[in-house]
């Protein structure tokens, strides 16, 4: 299965990193969350991206596309204009970059990459959220119940969309928040059929609105619960919280060596 990562938004809410680069691209431990969030993927075994680009698309690209520059050791001949690359890593990941529009919505960067895709299930998350979700649960959870999509619910404050779950795991509506909610909202780490594509207009379609409440309505949405680690870096605040958790050795979503 390809993993599908939403990394194009202008991350306003943490400004003060995102001037200078895509928010996925901001650092925690000296790599970008991006490459952590790969890294899990990497972990059970996903290896092929699809990286939904948009506001300041070149970073990302330039990163990959020097790769060994951020991650060895290297000596320049500078006479003979060679590089050589020391000690060098190489992850087994097959990276596909995709310019989906500098203002395009999420559901519209979703339906740019279908030619990516193909008419095979999809994971889908987004750039900027790290956890310790299992995976390989989360993708038969998926094959089990046979519908079009799944989320992964977490609990946290009130922050975004909130879904009403049923005790089966079926979610029945999918609507903002309010003040009588319980917590448990879309953490990301999706996993997508082909299908999820019909039910997105183009650019201007929200994936977090008219899709998933669609799918809602329809009963093809469903909920696998997640009670572990979960955060989203959506302001300076939380990447600070996330930098210290690395460098304490207390980062949850490490499960490499």
């Amino acid at each position: 299965m390809k993993v599908v990562i939403l990394a194009g938004g202008f991350g306003t809410r943490i400004s003060e990193e995102s001037y200078l680069k895509p928010k996925p691209m901001v650092e925690i431990g000296e790599q970008p969350i991006l490459w952590h969030i790969m890294k899990y993927y990497s972990q059970f075994g996903y290896n092929d991206f699809v990286i939904c680009l948009g506001y300041k698309q070149y970073v990302v690209k330039e990163y990959f596309a020097d790769y060994f520059l951020h991650t060895s050791d290297v000596t320049f001949d500078l006479a003979n204009n060679s590089m050589e690359v020391h000690r060098k890593h190489a992850e087994p990941w097959k990276v596909t970059l995709v310019d989906t529009g500098l203002n395009t919505m999420t559901g519209g960067r979703i339906k740019r990459i279908q030619e990516y895709i193909g008419n095979e299930p999809f994971l889908l998350t987004y750039g900027d959220g790290v956890s310790n979700v299992d995976l390989k649960a989360l993708v038969e959870f998926h094959k089990k119940h046979g519908r079009i999509a799944t989320i992964t619910g977490v609990n946290i404050g009130q922050r975004f969309g909130v879904m009403v779950v049923k005790d089966d795991g079926h979610i029945s509506e999918f609507r903002e928040k309010n003040d009588n909610d319980g917590k448990i909202v879309n953490g990301g780490f999706m996993v997508m059929n082909p299908e999820v594509f019909d039910y997105i207009e183009g650019d201007s379609t929200s994936f977090e609105k008219e899709p998933l409440e669609h799918l809602a309505k329809d009963g093809e949405l469903m909920v696998f619960q997640h009670s572990g680690f979960w955060k989203c870096m959506d302001t300076q605040r939380d990447h600070r919280q996330l930098q210290e958790m690395w460098d304490t050795g207390n980062a949850p979503w490490k499960i490499w060596e």
